[in-house]
Formats: C-alpha cells, sequence, structure tokens
C-alpha cells in the first residue's frame, strides 16, 4: 500500500532524516585506515542512542545491526566486522535506516578510506551524480520510469557502468520498506504517476564492471558484484511534493538548497 504523506508528516520525517544525516557527516573523521568496519556500527548505535532515536535495521526480518557495510566489490547488505580492517583505497557503502519517534528516514553513502585513486573518484562522482538525476525526476505527474531512466541512461549509455538491477529503491514511511518500488533502470513514460505525499528513497547502486551481482554469500545477506569490481551507492529519502522533490537526508545544505523544505 501506498501512503501519502501530510505536511507535517514529511516534516518529522525530515527531523529523523537531520539525525541520519549527521551520523553520515561525523563518519567522515571516523573512517580512516586501520580501524575496523566494527567501529562503524558501534558509532552509529551510539550516535542514535544520543539523538533519542532508533536503528530501524535492528531486527528487520532477522539482521542484526544497525547498519550495512559493504566494502569494495560488496553492493549491499555488508555486515560490520570486528575482523575487518579498513586499508587505504577500500570503497565503503554505509546503509542505515532511523526512526525517530515513528518517522522514518533511509540513507546511504559512500566513503573512500585514505588515499584515493582516479578511478574510485570517478566511480563516485557518476554514482552521486545518478542520484541527482533520479531526484530532479521525481515531480508531481512523472512516473517511476522516469527516475530509473535517466539514471540507467547516465551510468551506462554515457558512462560505461554497471547499474544494478537486483536490489532498488521503495516507499517509505510508517515502515521502512513500502511500496512502491523505484527501480534504477527502466523506460521513460511508464510505471507508476508520482503523487503530492509520496515518500521514497533513490539509491542507485552503480558497478565499476557488469551490472550483475552475486547473492550467494554464506551470510544470507551480502550481495557482491558478479565480476569483482569495485561498487558504490549513495541514497536519500525523498519527498515528492507540488514544489518538487525534496530531500529529506540532506547532509549539505548549500548543496541541495533547491530540493529543501521551505522553513516554517
Amino acid at each position: 500500500m501506498i501512503t501519502l504523506k501530510s505536511d507535517r508528516e514529511i516534516r518529522e520525517m525530515a527531523e529523523s532524516g537531520a539525525i541520519l544525516a549527521g551520523m553520515h557527516i561525523k563518519l567522515r573523521d571516523l573512517i580512516k585506515p586501520g580501524i575496523s568496519s566494527w567501529e562503524i556500527e558501534k558509532f552509529a548505535r551510539k550516535y542514535f542512542k544520543e539523538n533519542d532515536a532508533i536503528a530501524e535495521q535492528i531486527g528487520f526480518e532477522g539482521y542484526k545491526y544497525a547498519t550495512c557495510v559493504s566494502v569494495n566489490d560488496e553492493i549491499c547488505h555488508g555486515f560490520p566486522r570486528k575482523n575487518l580492517i579498513l586499508k587505504d583505497g577500500d570503497l565503503i557503502k554505509v546503509d542505515t535506516v532511523v526512526n525517530y519517534h515513528g518517522a522514518m528516514s533511509d540513507s546511504c553513502w559512500s566513503y573512500v578510506v585514505g588515499k584515493s585513486t582516479p578511478e574510485i573518484d570517478r566511480l563516485m562522482d557518476v554514482t552521486k551524480k545518478a542520484l541527482y538525476l533520479g531526484i530532479e525526476q521525481a515531480q508531481v505527474g512523472n512516473r517511476i520510469g522516469d527516475i530509473g531512466a535517466a539514471i540507467q541512461h547516465f551510468t551506462e549509455d554515457e558512462n560505461g557502468f554497471g547499474d544494478v538491477r537486483e536490489f532498488i529503491g521503495h516507499g517509505i514511511g510508517p515502515t521502512m520498506h513500502e511500496s512502491p518500488n523505484v527501480p534504477h533502470y527502466g523506460e521513460a513514460g511508464r510505471g507508476l504517476r508520482l503523487r503530492p505525499g509520496m515518500t521514497i528513497t533513490i539509491e542507485p547502486m552503480i558497478n565499476l564492471g557488469g551490472w550483475e551481482a552475486e547473492m550467494d554469500d554464506p551470510n544470507g545477506w551480502t550481495a557482491r558484484t558478479q565480476d569483482g569490481s569495485l561498487s558504490c551507492q549513495f541514497e536519500h529519502t525523498i519527498a515528492i511534493t507540488n514544489d518538487g522533490p525534496k530531500i529529506l537526508t540532506s547532509q549539505d545544505p548549500e548543496f541541495d538548497a533547491k530540493y529543501l523544505l521551505p522553513e516554517k
């Protein structure tokens, strides 16, 4: 079922999103060579508790952690691990969902550990630009396919990267995963028409190589690129409004200025 949110509910989701964004901003200083990916999990749990928020992923379909920490060829759903020590040039994706007094927000961000490479920089740049191309299509009256078509054309046709098919965006609120599905590939002009009050995630997962995923990890969760290439992801929670798409998990008010809710 698709739930349409009131202005009040959207602003409550933005409060949740601000907590989640704040955690991601803090991770910029935490993530460095020599720490374990478990340190990210510990920090997230502490940060959410200090901000009176709930790590909504814990317990979801049996998942045990507040965060997904996926490294290099891991596309998504990587477990935070005490024995995984981060090193120079690792590409880290940190994904989490916050419940703040019943309001949900979902965001994944990518980080490079220590010294980057031109290859990683380009993959991250293309993936982030793809996210914002998708956001720009999240207009009242457009269709779900417009979002996916813009992302797929930019990532695959223009840049030769792999646009993951197996994992997609979704509606969010009042629970973590709701209708509609929001693929990051597809055909413009097709799919559900977007309406004011819809809240969705746009979260392209883009591979340096092919788009295919391998999902045979013994833990039953972690997906990897089939060809072993690097994978990157950026994700925001978005509200569809008559004034255009609004980012509810912004980390950069200046960069995102046109996509922010107006002040009361």
